[in-house]
């Protein structure tokens, strides 16, 4: 820490006209210099810098004194700030030592985290038990000096090596387990590591502090990348990778690149392109997309072009709309991912993808444009339930109505009819709020026949429950549930969550860290779930009720919507809707309705 006097004394010899002139064109404006904002990149003069000590930007808002302009334009801490200026002034800025009352209480970990990962690295460089790793990552054109940058490390398969090193350095198996590296199971109370024969990935904070470790299993194993368990210092729905490294970059070029995974990341690093991130192995969040706002409102995502990572384009593009953030995506050539198309183009291939990129919006009209989803009436009603949740989500209101424009010219829709679609409940999982409580646990409560197909879909949530729940408690069967439904047939958000995450891993993943994939109110649901054991003896009859009901629902779904849309319809479309309500009837009826009636999943 910095005394207060010094940082004042520092504040008030400080030239903040010459220090904010190094970035800003300025020229004398009356009492005050104008210039250009550095912030959000203006060509007009609206920026003042007072030679008394402050500035302010008119058209963004801002605003801050000599440390914030140097903090923000630099992207350095507060201490950090003091010291640059300082060193400009001719200021000697001494730091004090905290008390004990001041230490920072995440110190502790923060410590065993750095010697962590300084035994994980020479566990690469230096053991012959690192061979396999060093090996894998010559194979994709790694050195050392690239892998030092990051302080790429090893986990070995011996499961006291770790823990034996870092206590013979004083860090206990307290610490140790406080900051996840050490995790306990019920059944195995003695202390181990949670990660071993894998490669090391550590994660900081924006502040540069090792929070946290990222591992990618080197043999076969699932799941293929572990992240660190969630801890006083490592929230991954918090962080992003990388951007420890990006945030003065990202101030710079105003815009950030969004990618998937770490070596995506480090391969663009190394490229020069520095403005880049990646979500901690999962989808990305909220809380990160506000975190992405705090830098730049210019976001590029860059994933995968296959269907996984389309996917996750689009939901990672759903988050940040909703952040009032300006999204585009880039697409790579067939064949390729980030990683290896900038390692075989550099930064100026990326820079001419980059250039050519899109509206994420637009991207997904693409798609449905070249996949025939505006052809005939039924599929375009689909494309408009894909189309629908993003407008409703987009945050900012000039962007929304742009985005009714583009869907009213592309399906033939009036705005007046999307605006009042817009206006009604989702039909999507995206925006559905989460089921209420009741929901979860409703039997089959008798309601009126007229009621019947209003409620069906909520009442069927039992099925849901009782479905995840018996997947849990009886993995054997996560390979079947996942070939007869998909994750959005779910419509409680927590329950499609835990199938999700159960059938894109090994069925057998550890509880650890299947919650570790999921957010705190999942996990809440997750161990309510764990510990209900009853009917586990008729796990067999329930997971293939539960299945049918979900099926009937789907299909009672469209029932539905064909009763609605059959009096509207042109002659050649409505025998085609007639045919097709009569194969579903037909489909319901087989499904045995005896055998999953009593979770409340009624036919119209």
């Amino acid at each position: 820490m910095i005394a207060d006097a010094v940082v004042e004394r520092v504040r008030e010899e400080a030239d903040i006209v010459a220090i904010v002139g190094e970035y800003v064109k300025l020229k004398r404006v009356g009492n005050s210099f104008r210039g250009p904002c550095p912030f959000h990149h203006g060509k007009n003069d609206n920026f003042s810098v007072n030679p008394r000590g402050g500035y302010k930007c008119f058209v963004c808002g801002e605003s801050g004194d000599v440390f914030t302009f140097v903090e923000k334009q630099l992207g350095l801490d507060f201490v950090e700030a003091v010291k640059w200026v300082g060193a400009k002034t001719g200021i000697e800025v001494p730091e004090v030592a905290r008390t004990n009352n001041e230490r920072d209480a995440r110190e502790p970990l923060w410590e065993v985290n750095a010697t962590a990962a300084e035994f994980f690295r020479t566990q690469l460089w230096e053991t012959p038990a690192g061979k396999p790793a060093r090996e894998y990552l010559a194979s994709r054109g790694f050195t050392r000096e690239q892998a030092d940058r990051f302080s790429l490390g090893y986990a070995p398969r011996d499961p006291m090596a770790m823990r034996e090193a870092l206590r013979t350095l004083g860090f206990d198996d307290a610490r140790q387990l406080a900051a996840g590296l050490l995790i306990t199971r019920e059944d195995r109370p003695e202390p181990r590591p949670r990660f071993h024969d894998r490669l090391m990935f550590p994660i900081f904070d924006a502040a540069n502090h090792p929070v946290g470790f990222g591992g990618r299993v080197l043999g076969t194993g699932e799941p293929k990348y572990l992240n660190s368990g969630e801890s006083e210092i490592y929230a991954k729905r918090t962080l992003l990778y990388g951007l420890n490294w990006a945030k003065q970059a990202i101030r710079k070029a105003d815009r950030i690149i969004v990618v998937e995974g770490y070596f995506d990341a480090i391969r663009l690093i190394l490229a020069g392109i520095e403005e880049v991130v990646a979500p901690l192995g999962t989808a990305l969040t909220p809380q990160q997309a506000e975190l992405v706002r705090k830098y730049t409102r210019n976001v590029f995502l860059l994933y995968d072009s296959d269907s996984a990572g389309l996917k996750a384009t689009f939901r990672a593009g759903d988050e940040l709309l909703a952040a009032g953030l300006s999204v585009r995506v880039i697409t790579l050539p067939e064949g390729e991912d980030p990683d290896t198309f900038v390692a075989k183009g550099g930064a100026e291939a990326f820079e001419r993808a980059a250039n050519a990129s899109v509206d994420v919006f637009d991207r997904k009209i693409q798609i449905l444009e070249r996949g025939g989803w505006f052809a005939d009436l039924r599929r375009k009603r689909e494309a408009l339930d894909k189309l629908l949740p993003t407008i409703r989500v987009t945050a900012d209101r000039l962007l929304r109505d742009l985005y009714v424009a583009r869907t009213s010219d592309v399906a033939g829709v009036s705005r007046e009819m999307l605006i009042r679609e817009l206006a009604t409940p989702s039909r999507g999982y995206a925006a559905r709020p989460p089921a209420p409580p009741e929901t979860r646990d409703a039997s089959a409560v008798p309601v009126r026949r007229g009621e019947r197909r209003q409620n069906h879909r909520a009442r069927g949530v039992r099925a849901e429950r009782e479905l995840v729940r018996m997947l849990l408690h009886q993995r054997r069967f996560v390979e079947t549930a996942a070939e007869r439904l998909g994750s959005d047939t779910f419509i409680d958000p927590a329950y499609r969550a835990i199938f999700m995450e159960l059938t894109a891993h090994d069925p057998e993943i550890a509880v650890d860290d299947l919650a570790a994939l999921l957010d705190d109110d999942t996990v809440d649901v997750l161990q309510e779930l764990l510990i209900e054991n009853g009917g586990l003896d008729r796990a067999e009859e329930t997971i293939d009720a539960s299945i049918n009901a979900l099926v009937s629902r789907t299909l009672a779904d469209r029932l539905t919507e064909i009763d609605r849309i059959l009096p509207l319809a042109h002659a050649d479309y409505k025998d085609a809707l007639i045919r097709e309500k009569t194969r579903l009837a037909a489909e319901m009826s087989a499904l045995g309705r005896p055998r999953w009636k009593s979770f409340g999943v009624t036919p119209p």
